[in-house]
């Protein structure tokens, strides 16, 4: 079976059941809150539970890294949704330690692209299209200096309006623990 089909059979049993009733959430966030964190699989619960947010006090994006990659891509796209349509006052960025994306290698990643028959003619057309694959893919050096630059990337955006609070923690991702980082 696969894990679609798995996933399938279970959520058919799920919604019979009505065991979606024991989250009950609203569409805005309780906590007028929005958080940008990794998609590690370690965070899932413990994020939540650390923070102590329960199902819909907060809109939680993620992706690798809690990076900002580019100022108009889609994790700012939805952060000001969150804010224009959904009445987000206050942002966090949680990066964690231990991230897989701290010293990651671009050409490694291009490597692996290439080895599972991706050709170099495919990489050439993102470079021509304005992106740098390189810089695009790159890892971070130091997961503070990371959180640092993309705090910075959200409170110097244009269309961010005045009075969003923006700050930067680094969560470890076995004990939950959060350190403030000074951005």
């Amino acid at each position: 079976m696969s894990n679609l089909e798995e996933i399938l059979e279970f959520n058919k049993k799920f919604v019979e059941e009505k065991r979606y009733e024991a989250y009950p959430i609203a569409k805005y966030p309780n906590k007028k809150l929005a958080i940008l964190s990794c998609m590690d699989a370690r965070l899932t619960k413990l994020l939540p539970a650390a923070l102590n947010l329960k199902n819909g006090d907060a809109k939680i994006i993620t992706n690798a890294g809690a990076i900002i990659t580019h100022p108009f891509g889609s994790v700012m796209r939805s952060l000001l949704i969150a804010i224009y349509a959904l009445g987000v006052e206050e942002i966090l960025v949680i990066a964690h330690y231990d991230c897989g994306v701290q010293g990651m290698d671009a050409s490694k990643l291009t490597g692996k692209m290439t080895d599972r028959n991706i050709g170099k003619e495919k990489l050439d057309f993102i470079n021509c299209c304005g992106v740098d694959i390189n810089k695009w893919l790159k890892g971070f050096d130091s997961v503070e200096e990371s959180v640092v630059e993309t705090v910075k990337i959200i409170k110097n955006h244009p269309l961010l309006p005045e009075g969003i609070t923006v700050n930067g923690l680094v969560i470890d991702p076995e004990t939950g623990r959060l350190d403030k980082v000074n951005c």
